[in-house]
């Protein structure tokens, strides 16, 4: 099972030399029906990975996030580490980030 990553460690990556590929995985349907995303993250279709993950830039760290921090994420992560990339998921997804009161963009 591939590591998680909470949301305090996360924003200390963020602020660190080497900024984390931040994937949002969570399904269309989730992500349709929410109006945000953390800031930097770039949506992909989990049900599509076969064919975004030759995009995913090697040698750097690789965030995934979901709705809730469970099967999603954490499916895409091992696929991700399987393929060669230093993954992890984010712990409690997007709604423990917002929970934690970290900011997120509009996605329109």
């Amino acid at each position: 099972m591939p590591k998680a990553i909470s949301s305090i460690e996360l924003v200390a990556v963020m602020q660190g030399p080497v900024h984390p590929q931040l994937i949002d995985v969570r399904r269309k349907a989730a992500f349709d029906a929410s109006g945000k995303m953390i800031i930097g993250a770039n949506w992909r279709d989990p049900d599509d990975i076969e064919n975004w993950i030759a995009s995913v830039e090697a040698g750097r760290p690789v965030v995934v996030y979901c709705a809730h921090g469970h099967q999603v994420s954490q499916g895409c992560a091992a696929r991700l580490e399987a393929a060669g990339h230093g993954a992890v998921f984010l712990a409690g997804g997007i709604e423990q980030w917002a929970a934690d009161n970290y900011p997120t963009i509009s996605k329109s």
